[in-house]
């Protein structure tokens, strides 16, 4: 899952080497700390958050697959 969320933010972000996410695994939930640049934050949230919002949704269908709940979090 990690892999498919760094893929997804890869495409969006100018400065690829400033990702960074962290995956915390509690059993049947995980949450993913995404760190990007500063210049990237806006691109990686989008105009009221839709971006976020939808990356939000498809980690979750990725998560519902492996019987999992997700959460991402976009950290500064």
């Amino acid at each position: 899952m990690k892999e498919f969320l760094k893929i997804i933010i890869s495409n969006l972000v100018d400065d690829k080497e400033a990702i960074e996410i962290n995956e915390i695994d509690n059993g049947k939930s995980v949450t993913f700390e995404v760190k990007v640049a500063q210049k990237d934050m806006g691109k990686v949230i989008g105009r009221q958050g839709r971006i976020a919002h939808s990356i939000r949704n498809v980690m979750k269908a990725v998560a519902n697959k492996e019987h999992k709940k997700a959460t991402v979090e976009f950290m500064e």
